[in-house]
């Protein structure tokens, strides 16, 4: 039995994980941006090993939900499942941030810094992260015009990365980024043609199963199958560029500077 956290777990993807989870027989603590979002889920949460509630648009929120989880317990896998779409204008965080950027990357970067480190770790990525550009001037969006779809490839790209990052920095982590495919969610719509249920199994077989094939690290996944990511993933010198830029913006440092 493991215990797991979910980001984003009130609907869609994360919800469906936390369910299939739950029905193994695993402990999951959920997650919910707001406390009304929260009571969507009541019937689930009373079943749940714990609730944490933050808005992962804030760096301060975010800051408490780690605490709140932290509190609980020391989480076996974090699964990062939260996620934004195509967002009408950049907007603004409380920090300064484009929105995409914060809940989709700063966010999950965040939490993998100030939650307790875990057995596992998954970040929900996606194919159109092939159409991020690897340019790292202006991840923010502060010079470019809003461009929404750009804006969620090139934050698909940078979760990739930076999984595949940890997983080349912590060796003793399983960190993996997943594909859910384009499915009938909320985010995805009803007309989407990719199947449902392969898109949460595939994060919850990485974060629990025993099978010597989910114990791996740095794989790119897409329905329980190693794909080839775009070649910035793999890349050593954009992961730490990257990871530099990250630990610029948010003013918190991952990984250990080398001498």
């Amino acid at each position: 039995m493991s215990r797991i956290f979910i980001t984003g777990s009130t609907d869609g993807l994360g919800l469906a994980a936390a369910r299939a989870l739950m029905k193994e027989g695993h402990e999951v603590v959920l997650h919910a941006r707001s406390s009304e979002r929260a009571s969507d889920i009541s019937g689930i949460s009373a079943a749940a090993l714990g609730l944490a509630i933050g808005d992962l648009a804030s760096a301060v929120e975010t800051r408490s939900i780690a605490l709140q989880v932290n509190t609980i317990g020391r989480m076996d896998a974090v699964i990062h499942n939260a996620g934004i779409y195509l967002e009408r204008s950049r907007g603004e965080t409380p920090e300064g941030h484009a929105k995409t950027l914060a809940v989709n990357v700063l966010a999950p970067y965040l939490l993998t810094a100030w939650i307790t480190r875990p057995d596992r770790l998954v970040y929900l990525s996606s194919g159109m992260h092939r159409s991020g550009s690897s340019a790292l001037g202006d991840i923010d969006w502060k010079k470019r015009p809003w461009n929404a779809s750009q804006a969620y490839s090139e934050s698909k790209l940078y979760i990739a990365t930076l999984a595949a990052a940890i997983a080349r920095h912590w060796p003793d982590v399983f960190s993996n980024a997943v594909d859910p495919g384009w499915v009938p969610t909320k985010m995805g719509g009803a007309g989407a043609p990719d199947n449902l249920e392969m898109g949460h199994l595939t994060q919850t077989w990485l974060a629990a199963s025993d099978e010597g094939a989910a114990k791996v690290s740095g794989g790119y996944w897409y329905h329980r199958q190693r794909r080839q990511a775009a070649p910035e993933v793999s890349d050593p010198g954009f992961q730490d560029a990257l990871v530099e830029k990250l630990a610029e913006l948010t003013g918190v440092r991952l990984f250990e500077e080398r001498g």
